[in-house]
């Protein structure tokens, strides 16, 4: 073998033991690292919630239903009460409105009892000739209370009674030995109340102690 065949063997050797180190090295070697980009797309995927199953979105839903009719119930309760409180109060003011249509009228009104009633007093009840005319006028007051009474209106005629401040009226207060103290000696002008409600007090004269 001449001296250029041996030394293109040695070569060769060489070269073969250079490729073998290099296999030998790149298998030892470590793996690389994930660059950037792969980090954060397992980063991401890490911090994603995990979804629920289609048995849990399903009894999710349904406790969303239920509170939603349980509101829609609760709503609707409380629209009945307040309509049953609408409807009891149009009651009521329709019944105070009968009750009290003629509180006006009435107040109008009395002023004829009072002046037949003044017009008694001053007729003399001993004088027969006077007689004829009182007993007129007896007659159209008491069908003139007679109305009153057909429609609540009723007469407050205090004489003798304690005095009450919430239908009576005191005009003056007077020393009163014979009878009790606060008590109605005199009654100036009978009071009324239509239907309960008073519309006029008796305007009284007091004793005092």
């Amino acid at each position: 073998m001449s001296e250029q065949d041996k030394q293109q063997q040695n070569e060769q050797q060489a070269e073969a033991r250079d490729e073998q180190v290099a296999r030998e090295e790149h298998q030892d070697a470590p793996e690389a690292e994930p660059v950037a980009g792969d980090v954060e797309s397992a980063a991401e995927q890490a911090s994603e919630p995990e979804q629920p199953s289609v048995e849990e979105e399903l009894v999710q839903t349904q406790e969303r239903l239920a509170k939603v009719e349980k509101a829609l119930a609760e709503a609707d309760i409380r629209a009945q009460a307040e309509m049953q409180n609408v409807r009891r109060r149009a009651e009521r003011d329709v019944e105070s409105a009968h009750k009290f249509a003629l509180e006006k009228f009435a107040g109008d009104i009395l002023t004829v009892a009072d002046s037949l009633e003044r017009g008694l007093a001053t007729l003399d009840p001993q004088d027969d000739a006077l007689k004829p005319a009182r007993e007129g006028l007896e007659l159209t007051l008491k069908v003139l209370l007679d109305v009153f009474a057909k429609y609540n209106l009723e007469q407050i005629d205090p004489q003798g009674e304690p005095f009450n401040p919430e239908h009576h009226e005191a005009m003056t207060m007077i020393p009163a030995p014979d009878v009790e103290p606060n008590s109605v000696v005199e009654v100036l002008e009978k009071g009324y109340q239509l239907n309960g409600r008073l519309i006029r007090p008796a305007r009284v004269v007091v004793s005092k102690a």
